[in-house]
């Protein structure tokens, strides 16, 4: 028996094959562009990314023997959906998150539900990131898109949905929507009531690992793949990624090196939300039942990029010819102990818990013996930094984190890992597979396939590590001083600003 896991993301899709040892048996990856109609708009031509995922199925099932899968899953971006008709007609496109549209409707929706009382619902905090405000700006602006569509659903359950599955959508995903009771596991009529929304529009609730169909006959042989396997829930992106790396127990968290540094923890059971809200946490279902998680994330990868455009332009124009890794070089060059400088990763806006819009980047120590490599390094220094305040407020919450899964582009890097594990103070333990979405949704598969008995079973038979990074007591005992120092940072920039916005 093989599983295929699919995990589709805002830019991208992966699909591989795995055997039910974790044995990467084929593996493919396409990309699709955002469309961008005006300034603020982002959407998805939905038909295009269904004809693009199709092929990207295709290839995988042509590189490894099809007849033995038994089953499939799907992981997606978390909050746009798809509008369609039961026969399976695509309507229109596919908003994303950062879509600017629906902004107009958050100040009506906070007069009629207060923010404590959304998060005892759902888990989470108003904005326009979520699908409440997109459904919201469709019905008022594309109202023959909403009026027609039986159903609007997510990317998991819309994938799952053309391969021949019953329209559905698990807790994950529906928590991505500001509609769904966290606690009583079905939709918030209350919720709909205040969008003034039609919950009918969207799928019945189901469990992650739940059978909810087989793949159509003529699909299948479009495709390649069997008649008849099971396609079986998948889920958030971010939860299946935790599957996928063993993330599965309280105590565990994935520690994501992309674009972005995500931290997932794992706990047990429902915070008090008003201890989450003073930590600006979020909670959400797990893809394993009887688990939750919350997201902890600021500038990670970003800061890399800029730093290679910034410092490393040239170099960058000569790896692109000869197709070396700079990141590898770049990161390479990193002295051994700590940088000599303290940087403020807020070249953007910040993640939890503040979610601070107007502030800079800065750089603290800068002298003219001092090296580009560290540079890099107090920016890594520093977005660990700024995670470490978040996770040093968890147990305030009740969330506690053991030891790290790291994976993500990031992960490649034993300097960085190594830094990480260092400044947390915990082991870091790096799968062999570091595309873990695509081996979660896998797992995810056999369970439903009955291959394992749960995602406990799967992990134990799929997920295998190949490094544990343990920190260096001394290193730590010199970054800890300097965390200290990098704490100041923030109170007295944020000061300035003040000042700066009085004097405008």
């Amino acid at each position: 028996m093989s599983l295929l896991g699919i995990d589709l993301g805002t830019s991208g899709c992966k699909a591989a094959v795995f055997s039910e040892e974790g044995q990467l048996l084929a593996a493919a990856y396409t990309e699709f562009d955002a469309v961008h109609p005006q300034a603020g708009y982002a959407e998805l031509d939905a038909s295009r990314v269904w004809e693009t995922v199709k092929q990207l199925i295709q290839q995988v099932c042509s590189r490894t023997d099809a007849r033995l899968i038994r089953a499939l899953s799907v992981s997606s971006m978390g909050e746009a959906v798809v509008p369609v008709r039961l026969n399976h007609q695509i309507l229109g496109p596919s908003l994303f998150n950062f879509d600017r549209r629906g902004e107009e409707f958050l100040a009506d929706l906070r007069a009629a539900i207060s923010d404590e009382r959304l998060y005892r619902i759902n888990g989470n905090l108003l904005g326009n990131q979520y699908s409440l405000t997109k459904l919201m700006w469709v019905k008022r602006h594309w109202p023959e898109i909403y009026d027609q569509a039986d159903l609007f659903l997510h990317w998991s359950g819309f994938i799952e949905f053309m391969l021949g599955a019953d329209p559905a959508l698990d807790f994950s995903l529906a928590n991505r929507t500001l509609l769904f009771d966290l606690d009583r596991e079905c939709w918030s009529e209350e919720l709909f009531a205040s969008a003034g929304l039609d919950s009918a529009k969207l799928p019945r609730l189901v469990p992650s690992g739940t059978v909810v169909g087989s793949v159509a006959g003529s699909i299948a042989l479009e495709l390649g793949l069997p008649a008849g396997i099971a396609i079986v829930a998948g889920g958030h992106d971010q939860n299946v990624n935790a599957i996928g790396c063993g993330a599965i127990e309280a105590g565990q968290a994935v520690f994501g090196m992309g674009t972005f540094i995500c931290i997932t923890p794992v706990y047990a059971h429902r915070m008090d939300p008003a201890r989450m809200i003073a930590q600006g946490l979020n909670t959400e279902h797990h893809s394993v039942p009887g688990k939750y998680v919350s997201f902890i994330y600021n500038q990670g990868g970003a800061l890399l990029k800029w730093y290679r455009d910034t410092y490393a332009a040239a170099e960058k124009s000569v790896a692109a010819a000869t197709g070396r890794d700079l990141y590898a070089d770049l990161l390479h060059e990193m002295p051994e102990e700590p940088a000599s400088v303290i940087v403020l990763p807020h070249f953007m806006q910040t993640g939890p818990p503040d979610f601070i819009s107007d502030t800079s980047g800065v750089m603290v120590g800068l002298k003219l013996e001092t090296t580009r490599a560290e540079i890099l390094k107090g920016m890594l220094e520093g977005a660990s930094f700024y995670l470490k305040e978040c996770v040093d407020a968890l147990p305030a919450a009740g969330i506690d984190i053991q030891n790290y899964r790291v994976v993500g582009g990031g992960s490649k890097s034993d300097a960085w890992i190594q830094l990480s594990a260092d400044i947390f103070g915990a082991p870091f333990a790096r799968p062999s597979i570091s595309e873990a979405g695509t081996l979660g949704a896998a797992i995810l598969a056999g369970v439903g396939a009955g291959a394992f008995q749960n995602a406990a079973q799967g992990v134990a038979a799929m997920v295998k590590f190949e490094r544990t990074f343990e920190p260096d007591l001394a290193k730590r005992s010199l970054y800890l001083e300097k965390y200290a120092q990098y704490k100041q940072l923030w109170p007295l920039l944020g000061n300035y600003l003040k000042t700066v916005s009085r004097r405008d």
